[in-house]
């Protein structure tokens, strides 16, 4: 079955652009187009896309508020932003309302046929010129004290949601612990479910905010959740 696709932008050709790319590829359709958050939303909810392109500056209704709408529903489609180097603190709001990732304006036609896969297949997206944003984002935004759901994990569970909040896939994470992949996926369903996260992209920001992994890498003081094993 083909992947269903919404584009949403306020520049038409922007819009053009992004339908081209997406149409030539085997596989994507696009389903739908909206100039505004609110034709966004609209659209998505007509036509049941599996993937949703989202400008995050748009008139009438912004990006993150139609984001927030469409994640908040029954069944959501995955959300992926698409940005130009905005502020910080929209990188970080777009993951907390459990956006996917996000994407570059200027990326390769082929980095964007790439992203809706991965998103598809319940990967989170981070452009990697991106990354560095996001992550230095979180400085400071972490609780003193871990939440309870982290006592709900094994040692080998929370080593696994340290490896995806460094952005690792399954097969590097598999790679670091010696186990295999299909291991890694158990695990990582397992995360979710414990926490309550509907992706990985929400476990990314979880780790962060209860100090799990702190920007720059280091490891957080966890207390009783256990040492990694």
């Amino acid at each position: 079955m083909n992947i269903r696709v919404v584009i949403a932008d306020d520049q038409a050709m922007v819009r053009a652009g992004l339908r081209l790319v997406v149409e030539s590829e085997p596989g994507l359709e696009v389903v739908g187009e909206a100039p505004d958050g609110i034709e966004a939303v609209a659209v998505a909810r007509r036509t049941r896309p599996d993937v949703v392109l989202m400008d995050i500056s748009m008139p009438r209704m912004d990006g993150l508020t139609a984001a927030r709408e469409l994640l908040g529903a029954p069944d959501p489609p995955k959300v992926v932003m698409l940005t130009t180097f905005d502020t910080d603190e929209n990188l970080y709001s777009a993951l907390r309302v459990g956006t996917s990732g996000f994407l570059l304006k200027v990326s390769p036609p082929e980095q964007l046929v790439e992203a809706i896969r991965v998103v598809v297949a319940g990967d989170a997206l981070l452009d990697p010129a991106v990354t560095t944003r996001v992550i230095a984002s979180f400085a400071g935004r972490h609780d003193p004290a871990p939440p309870p759901r982290l006592a709900e994990l094994t040692p080998r569970e929370l080593e696994v949601l340290r490896s995806l909040a460094r952005g690792l896939t399954n097969a590097e994470i598999a790679a670091e612990l010696f186990v295999g992949e299909a291991t890694v996926k158990t695990h990582v369903a397992r995360v979710l479910m414990k926490l309550h996260l509907r992706d990985r992209a929400q476990a990314v920001v979880f780790a962060y905010e209860s100090g799990v992994v702190r920007p720059g890498g280091s490891t957080g003081q966890v207390g009783q959740v256990g040492q990694v094993g």
